[in-house]
């Protein structure tokens, strides 16, 4: 079957086995950066926001995204313009191995851009999910706040 959604901003066109899960689909189509981790849905590397909220790429059927708006890690920022949730990730030292940080950035996002303004407490909540096996989620949490001052325009 074919679904027809918008990835990053761009209208693309998949053929897909109605079987399919997103994680699949994406990765084929050259996605790379949504990563599998556990396929089951425990973990959050595979996160992407299907109309601004976070999904599990790994749970959700292809076919589900037909007609919607996709956002994964590449349609975030660039090299040379990267998101601020990107650049506050690299310079707070949330970033160790890399796997889970797509999807704690996208889940990061989502957050800020329904709460401008996050508490610690819902930063924690809304980069719940996703797990980190490297760090204790304290330069994650607090990249996201400086990140979010930073897109406020408070420093």
């Amino acid at each position: 079957m074919k679904i027809e959604l918008s990835v990053n901003g761009e209208d693309q066109v998949f053929e897909i086995d109605p079987s399919e899960k997103l994680i699949t689909v994406l990765r084929r189509e050259g996605y790379k950066g949504t990563k599998i981790g556990c396929d089951e849905g425990h973990c959050g590397s595979c996160t992407v926001l299907l109309d601004g909220e976070p999904v599990l790429g790994c749970l959700l059927f292809a076919a589900c995204a037909d007609g919607h708006e996709l956002i994964t890690i590449e349609g975030l920022g660039t090299q040379e313009n990267p998101h601020p949730l990107q650049t506050e990730f690299v310079d707070k030292g949330a970033v160790q191995c890399g796997y889970c940080i797509p999807g704690m950035l996208l889940s990061a996002k989502s957050l800020i851009d329904k709460n401008p303004d996050p508490s610690e407490e819902e930063i924690r909540r809304g980069l719940d999910g996703n797990y980190c096996r490297c760090t204790g989620y304290v330069k994650q949490v607090e990249a996201t706040k400086s990140a979010a001052e930073k897109m406020r325009g408070d420093s």
